[in-house]
């Protein structure tokens, strides 16, 4: 059993595509363990990204994940990263597979209405990051 996170980012929430990404988690048989809607602040944004800090687009995704509510899920299930990251398709969504949420729902590479861990390891920084053991079921 994996651990990863999923959020659903600041446009993905005001386009009202939460209700469709969760349908496409249960659907591919992951399961929910941890969920919330949250307005990340300047330090919480800067914290979660902060291996970005030095790349040149980290104010506009500081300033765009601030822009307004994320929502935050745990998931589980097996091979859980690599399955909601194909779930999610490639960062471009031009370059996304059909059928993803990403080519299905996302604007552009900056807008792209989802994120998910890309490895172990950071996906247990990042459920971590986000959610206390006691929130977790």
């Amino acid at each position: 059993m994996q651990r990863t996170l999923a959020i659903v980012k600041p446009d993905g929430v005001a386009a009202g595509l939460v209700g469709e990404v969760v349908k496409r988690i249960e659907q591919e048989g992951l399961r929910i363990v941890g969920m919330r809607m949250e307005h990340m602040t300047q330090t919480k944004a800067e914290g979660f990204y902060y291996v970005h800090r030095e790349r040149p687009f980290f104010g506009s995704l500081m300033e765009f994940m601030t822009s307004g509510p994320v929502v935050l899920m745990a998931l589980e299930g097996d091979n859980a990263i690599k399955r909601w990251r194909s779930l999610m398709g490639a960062t471009n969504p031009e370059n996304a597979d059909p059928g993803t949420i990403r080519r299905d729902m996302a604007t552009s590479i900056e807008r792209n209405v989802v994120h998910g861990s890309d490895a172990e390891d950071t996906a247990s920084f990042e459920v971590n990051y986000f959610f206390t053991g006691t929130e977790l079921m």
